[in-house]
């Protein structure tokens, strides 16, 4: 094999390579965004759980009723 043809051959493996880490590049941003919106929600809906129970008067001492 000539070392032109080796070369162009390295070239075309490389631009393919390149295109598969820009495509997990954009896939692991794209996660990592998913991520902070789940994030976001779990700690609304944490405070919104605490905002309830505080609501209710209970607090986390207090033991469940006895015919739970």
């Amino acid at each position: 094999m000539s070392l032109e043809l080796r070369v162009m051959e390295l070239e075309t493996r490389l631009a393919f390579q390149d295109d598969t880490i820009q495509a997990l590049n954009d896939e692991l941003v794209a996660q990592q965004r998913n991520i902070e919106r789940l994030q976001l929600q779990i700690a609304a809906l944490a405070k919104r759980q605490e905002d309830m129970q505080s609501g209710f008067g209970m607090s986390e001492e207090e033991a469940p009723p006895p015919h739970y």
